[in-house]
């Protein structure tokens, strides 16, 4: 579960992390009020639980009332991917001197919380790898032990600051106590007083643990999309992008790799989906079903490595979507594992074809919805 960025401020204010003041507005009047008691320069944000806000207008700076009433009903009047503006954070504008990057993710694959730093902020931690992958800094932390005083002097080292491992320190808190799948602040900013201020904050609730975070749990139930609902419903994970390519997988490995090589070849996963272990031919058709009536996703990549999930059971499920749902959409498909020939002689019948390598699969759907 996501949280809204003045929800995401509003702890870290309680574990004493320096934010601007900032207030949430729902009209042009609540926005001029918390102007009125803050002071200008003000920077007006669009509260969506999406990405790309900026570069769709959803974040915009005013020195005075006329530009906050203006900017304000206009983003309030926006559509972000499709979500509409429903309230604003109005908040001080920082004299920034420099741009950060800090986060601590979940590491599926190391199975284990990562902390993520570079020296450079205020850019997607993705374009910073691949401009240069030495400038991100990794440090895994054993979950049994937790943060450790070797982990914050690591930390201080790399930045060169002290108040790096403070701040750090009360991440990691915030991390454990919600549940946390992402904790991140893009952009960390050294601000005039050469003090750390947290510019934006970024904050996901793991949502199995959303029984303990009951805060978000009402909230959580009303957010879900008719997506969302069918995976919740049938047992599989589903967690939605913003590229154009559906990606279907089984295991959370796997899925993560499949988004991954996508990404390779130049495109844009729309989505996490994982069936999970031993899926049923109702659980792959219900997958299937979301990507094909999802109207952003062009293309489809089925990546399964058949363990105890079985190949004809997916290939079923594959074959019977299809049937009742005609599509344009093009479909890649990999499949290997147990049960693997009977799966590929039913797919065989229907005339679909199947790739053999990830790689080549991968690079078919990425190439046919340019």
């Amino acid at each position: 579960m996501r949280l809204f960025e003045y929800e995401a401020k509003e702890i870290f204010k309680k574990f004493q992390i320096n934010v601007p003041p900032f207030g949430v507005a729902k009209n042009v009047d609540e926005a001029l009020a918390i102007a009125k008691s803050i002071g200008y320069p003000i920077v007006i944000k669009a509260q969506v639980l999406v990405g790309g806000r900026g570069k769709a207008g959803g974040v915009q700076f005013a020195n005075n009332d006329s530009e906050l009433v203006e900017k304000t009903r206009k983003i309030l009047g926006m559509e972000i991917k499709g979500i509409k503006v429903e309230s604003v954070l109005v908040g001080r504008s920082a004299e920034i001197k420099k741009e950060l990057y800090l986060s601590i993710i979940v590491d599926r694959n190391n199975k284990a919380p990562v902390v993520l730093a570079s020296k450079e902020g205020g850019v997607e931690i993705e374009e910073i790898a691949k401009m240069d992958p030495s400038k991100i800094f990794r440090m895994r932390i054993d979950p049994l032990t937790g943060l450790r005083e070797f982990h914050l002097r690591r930390i201080e080292k790399f930045f060169g600051r002290a108040d790096i491992a403070e701040l750090l320190n009360k991440m990691y808190k915030i991390f454990k106590t919600y549940d946390c799948e992402l904790l991140e602040i893009n952009p960390l900013a050294i601000d005039d007083k050469d003090e750390l201020i947290a510019v934006d904050a970024k904050m996901t609730i793991d949502d199995s643990s959303l029984f303990r975070q009951k805060d978000f749990r009402s909230r959580a139930d009303k957010e879900l999309n008719e997506f969302e609902i069918i995976a919740l419903e049938k047992g599989f994970s589903y967690v939605e992008s913003d590229g154009d390519i559906g990606i279907i997988s089984n295991g959370a490995g796997l899925t993560m790799s499949t988004m991954d090589v996508v990404q390779l070849f130049g495109g844009r996963p729309a989505n996490f989906l994982d069936i999970g272990g031993g899926a049923s031919a109702d659980v792959v058709y219900n997958a299937l079903m979301i990507q094909l009536k999802h109207p952003r996703t062009k293309g489809i990549f089925i990546n399964i490595l058949g363990g105890i999930t079985r190949c004809d059971e997916v290939a079923q499920g594959i074959v019977k979507a299809l049937k009742e749902f005609k599509t344009n959409k093009k479909i890649s498909i990999r499949m290997m594992g147990t049960n693997e020939e009977e799966g590929r002689a039913i797919l065989a019948k229907e005339g679909i074809k199947l790739h053999e390598s990830m790689e080549e699969a991968a690079k078919e759907i990425v190439e046919s919805v340019k």
